[in-house]
Parts: structure tokens; C-alpha cells; sequence
């Protein structure tokens, strides 16, 4: 079950201790301070609530700015990664595929996902930030997926006519769009996912340990 909200008190909290961590540039005090807070008010709640916002305040328009920038970036990434992490212990997918559109460099979003998913007790196939299309075809051939959510951070990556042209190749997929870059409506059967909330929501959809390998997605050549 996904936690509620976080309390405004303990959100300023929070910022307050990331916030000191990333201007000392210790990313893994800023790692250590969300697995922290993780644990009391789950993924969702943390990624939408603080590192979202600390993320977005941040304009890194000066050289020290950058810098810290930097260590949150780093810190929110390993901190993320770690969460819920077992050497040996593999998660059932329930067909899940994430990847970042084409050109796109953030991963944040992506990870966020599947640490938030790890805490339900189900995994994900994680391909990582800025996946081509073509690639992105050839995964669903070999994976054989039964959802697939695609990250975009900015307009210039969220090309929604590649997304509903991709949803429509395979109509036995659930296709969605998840993260800020997706700013034009996408067309039926893609969807687009507002928050880590409905993202979590839409892939637990998908019963864990249904083997797709049956599936037959059409005529698209394997590319």
C-alpha cells in the first residue's frame, strides 16, 4: 500500500537536512538523510514532496551553484539506488520496462520509479536514461513487456507523436509517459502519468510472474 503524504512540518524538515548536506557537498549525506526519511514516509511521498522541489530550486546559473547541484543530483541517485536493494534477491518484473526517451540525460525519475516499486515488492527492467526508439523496439522484442513507461525531463526529448506512434506498433502494450517533458497532449493508447503516485499505480497493474513471451506484437519489423 503507498504511504500518505508527508506532513508540511516534516517536509521542511527535510529540506532543511538535504538541503544542508548538498551545500556541504556530501552526497552521501544526502543519501543517508533520504534513506532516512524513506523509510517513514516511502518513495512517492519523499521523491514528490523533497526531491522534486529541492531539484527544481536549484538554477545552477553560477559556478557554486553548479557544484551543489551536483551533490544533490548525486546524493538523490545513490540514495535512491540503494533503497530496498538485496545482492542476489531478484524482484518479479510483472513485465515492467522503464527507459528515458531518446536524448534524454536524466535518470532520476527513472530510478525513483523502481525504487518506489521495489518497496511493493516487484521489480522492473531499468534500461536507463536516453534510450533510441529504435533500441527501445528491439527491447520490447526481446523483454516482451507488458508495460512500458518512457522519461522525459524536458520538451525537447517529450516528442508525443513518437510516443503514441510507438503505443500504436504494439496495442497489446500499456504505454505511458511519465516525467515534465511530455507538455503536448499524447493521443490514445499512450497515456501520460502525473506523479510517482499514478506511475507506481499503473505498473502494479500488471500481475507479477504473468509471462508474456506468448504475446505476438504484429507486424513491426525487429529494429
Amino acid at each position: 500500500m503507498l504511504t500518505d503524504p508527508m506532513p508540511a512540518e516534516a517536509v521542511e524538515i527535510a529540506h532543511k537536512q538535504v538541503s544542508l548536506a548538498a551545500e556541504d557537498l556530501d552526497a552521501n549525506g544526502v543519501a543517508s538523510v533520504l534513506l532516512e526519511l524513506v523509510g517513514a514516509w516511502g518513495v512517492p511521498a519523499l521523491w514528490e514532496q523533497v526531491c522534486r522541489p529541492l531539484l527544481a530550486r536549484l538554477s545552477g546559473r553560477t559556478a557554486a551553484e553548479i557544484v551543489v547541484e551536483h551533490a544533490l543530483f548525486e546524493g538523490v541517485r545513490v540514495g535512491l539506488d540503494a533503497y530496498r536493494r538485496e545482492p542476489g534477491r531478484s524482484l518479479p518484473t510483472g513485465g515492467v520496462l522503464l527507459a528515458g526517451a531518446e536524448k534524454e540525460a536524466h535518470s532520476l525519475g527513472l530510478l525513483a520509479l523502481a525504487a518506489a516499486l521495489r518497496e511493493q515488492g516487484r521489480g522492473c527492467l531499468n534500461l536507463g536514461p536516453a534510450l533510441p526508439w529504435s533500441a527501445l523496439t528491439s527491447a520490447v522484442y526481446r523483454a516482451r513487456p507488458r508495460t512500458v513507461v518512457l522519461w522525459s525531463q524536458t520538451p525537447l526529448t517529450g516528442r508525443a507523436y513518437r510516443l503514441v506512434r510507438f503505443a500504436r506498433d504494439f496495442p497489446l502494450l500499456r504505454v505511458y509517459g511519465a516525467g515534465p517533458g511530455w507538455i503536448e497532449p499524447l493521443g490514445h493508447p499512450a497515456i501520460r502519468l502525473g506523479t510517482l503516485t499514478e506511475a507506481v499505480e499503473a505498473c502494479l497493474a500488471v500481475l507479477p510472474g504473468r509471462d508474456a513471451h506468448h504475446i505476438r506484437y504484429g507486424s513491426v519489423p525487429y529494429r
